[in-house]
């Protein structure tokens, strides 16, 4: 059995920026289709008038400034995605802190800081509650740190490794066996099963395969006739010898 890494999409997606300021920067931003919030200001002068005038927050009636069409020269606003707000409009959802120059992550037309969005989006962990943001994996479809999934009794990690279970648990290999495999006749070492291990088993009693031989002359019984002689498992040539 083994555990899913989770994808590491995360950390990529903190990375869009608002701070593009300056008509040289924001035209190259809108030429490479950068993915991008244009911070600039509303100007004073009649060549902007028009441009002004265009101008409606997307807060609407809950604009901060009172009117979404507020204008004034001086102040700055945002453009993301051919949507504008007033700089102090373009604020997280959750906290409804300004976003400023931070980092931000937009989602379904909601615009979040880094953190509100850990918190409210973010994997995590089913044992510590933790967000996971890289090296994660999966385990019947729930997410764990690498470091968090650890065997269930040992707590050794089983990130990378071969695990079994039991009762939807995760054992490493050797505490399975200690605790829950059946045991050898011949060694009384446990019989896992696991890596294709395969074993011998007749009435209430189990050999490992290499362990299944002939009791006097140690041949393999493996695929042969055998006779139980009490506690004994012996081949048939022994067998009449035993008798004779």
């Amino acid at each position: 059995m083994s555990a899913d890494v989770l994808s590491d999409d995360f950390k990529s997606r903190l990375h869009l920026t608002t701070k593009t300021v300056g008509q040289e920067r924001i035209r190259r931003a809108l030429e490479n289709n950068e993915d991008v919030a244009i911070l600039s200001m509303f100007l004073p002068n009649a060549t902007a008038e028009r441009e002004n005038k265009k101008f409606c927050c997307v807060m609407k009636d809950q604009c901060l400034l009172g009117d979404p069409k507020k204008t004034i020269a001086g102040t700055k606003k945002m453009e993301y995605k051919t949507r504008q707000w007033h700089e102090k409009c373009f604020c997280c959802v959750v906290c409804k802190k300004a976003i400023g120059t931070k980092s931000f992550i937009p989602r379904e037309q909601e615009i979040y800081c880094t953190g509100c969005y850990e918190n409210k989006f973010s994997t995590r962990c089913v044992k510590c509650n933790k967000i996971i943001t890289q090296d994660g994996v999966t385990y019947k479809h729930e997410p764990w740190h690498r470091e968090c999934f650890t065997c269930t009794h040992c707590n050794n990690s089983l990130a990378g490794e071969r695990f079994t279970s039991r009762d939807e648990k995760p054992y490493c290999s050797e505490c399975f066996g200690e605790l829950f495999a059946k045991r050898c006749t011949a060694c009384s070492k446990p019989i896992t099963g696991i890596g294709g291990t395969r074993f011998i088993s007749f009435e209430d009693r189990h050999w490992h395969n290499n362990c299944f031989q002939c009791a006097y002359c140690k041949v393999s019984l493996v695929g042969k006739g055998f006779i139980t002689v009490e506690q004994d498992v012996i081949c048939p040539e022994c067998a009449k010898q035993k008798i004779v």
